[in-house]
């Protein structure tokens, strides 16, 4: 016999985001290609000295140093964790729990309303339009009520692509003292300024989630880190996990952080390669693309994407089915690839549209 687990597991299913083996993975929006081989030679050095015997520094103080130097921001301002996954769930153990309420702008990342449910936090969903456009008013209506711990807003939002204007964010955070998490995954796809960090000087109650994940290619190191107010980074050590970051990940990231103009040309590639891709698809019949300034594209379909994702599949081909969600009913999310990758995506698209 075993005792019954933790009430909140009830129901809950395990995040699955469809590993599977692919010729062409453009599914977990990845970067298709590794780091620049400069880099990968610094690391490869910087790792040469690195005593594997000793417990990482716990909060990673070196790499949060680098990291602040890099925004021109202090020590206190950052806080790293393994992966952005692990600062989402902090965040959801420090401010929310029983009694504490999360605002939830869906179809967005399902991992936020995951975390609230284990947390025992109750989730207030404002839908996004039929267009995956914010509900702004709705969203500070309810946000100014007083009764809200979290508020998190995606930008750009995953898997619909859209920005958060910086005009509503600060909207949203001079209406309420709740926790303001702007998830800025992939802002480095997206124009210049177009980030929320100017804001984070005059508002405490903002916190910005960045990661070495998407635009600079280390999604198999885990690493992620938050921007805010001292106050806060404090609160997050009290729940964060004794050596989250091991030395070995804090090595690969003081070394990308010092060579991340190598970065540069994959990025503006990316972007290229989005717009080159969604001028493509849209030209198909029965596709809408919707604007994305993210490493990725939603595409609707108007036939079963269930069914043309196995399609895909079948050709080697994986990318992400959301056709499941009412709200993304017929949708796929496609990850940018590279040029190759693109042009196998899109011809495979088109032979399907024959068929």
């Amino acid at each position: 016999m075993l005792r019954s687990s933790n009430p909140l597991l009830a129901g809950v299913e395990p995040y699955d985001p469809k590993y599977l083996p692919a010729d062409v993975m453009v599914s977990a929006n990845e970067m298709t290609f590794d780091v620049p081989a400069a880099v990968r030679a610094a690391v490869v050095d910087r790792l040469a000295d690195l005593a594997f015997n000793r417990y990482p520094d716990p909060l990673a103080n070196e790499l949060r140093d680098s990291i602040a130097q890099w925004y021109g921001l202090a020590r206190d301002n950052v806080i790293c964790g393994n992966g952005g996954d692990e600062l989402l769930f902090n965040l959801a153990l420090a401010w929310g729990g029983a009694g504490n309420s999360l605002i939830n702008v869906p179809p967005t990342f399902s991992v936020y309303a995951a975390n609230a449910h284990l947390t025992g936090t109750t989730v207030v969903d404002v839908p996004r339009r039929t267009d995956f456009t914010l509900d702004e008013d709705a969203i500070v209506e309810r946000a100014s009520k007083g009764d809200v711990g979290t508020v998190i807003i995606t930008s750009p939002n995953n898997p619909t692509g859209d920005l958060a204007s910086r005009e509503f964010v600060e909207r949203l955070l001079n209406a309420t003292d709740a926790l303001v998490l702007l998830d800025e995954a992939y802002i480095e796809f997206a124009p210049e300024g177009s980030s929320c960090l100017p804001l984070l000087a005059k508002h405490e109650n903002l916190v910005i989630l960045h990661t070495f994940s998407k635009a600079f290619r280390l999604a198999g190191v885990r690493l992620g880190y938050l921007l805010c107010s001292p106050r806060v980074a404090s609160e997050l050590t009290k729940v964060r996990q004794p050596y989250s970051v091991d030395a070995v990940s804090q090595a690969i990231a003081l070394e990308v952080v010092k060579n991340r103009a190598a970065f540069a040309e994959g990025i503006q590639m990316v972007k290229a390669e989005r717009e080159r891709l969604a001028a493509g698809l849209a030209e198909l019949p029965g596709v809408t693309v919707y604007p994305s300034f993210a490493n990725f594209l939603c595409v609707r379909f108007d036939r079963d994407a269930g069914k043309l994702w196995q399609d895909l599949y079948d050709r080697g081909i994986l990318v992400r089915d959301f056709s499941a969600n009412p709200a993304t009913r017929n949708c796929l999310r496609i990850s940018v690839g590279t040029p190759e990758e693109n042009d196998k995506v899109l011809n495979a698209i088109k032979e399907l549209a024959n068929v």
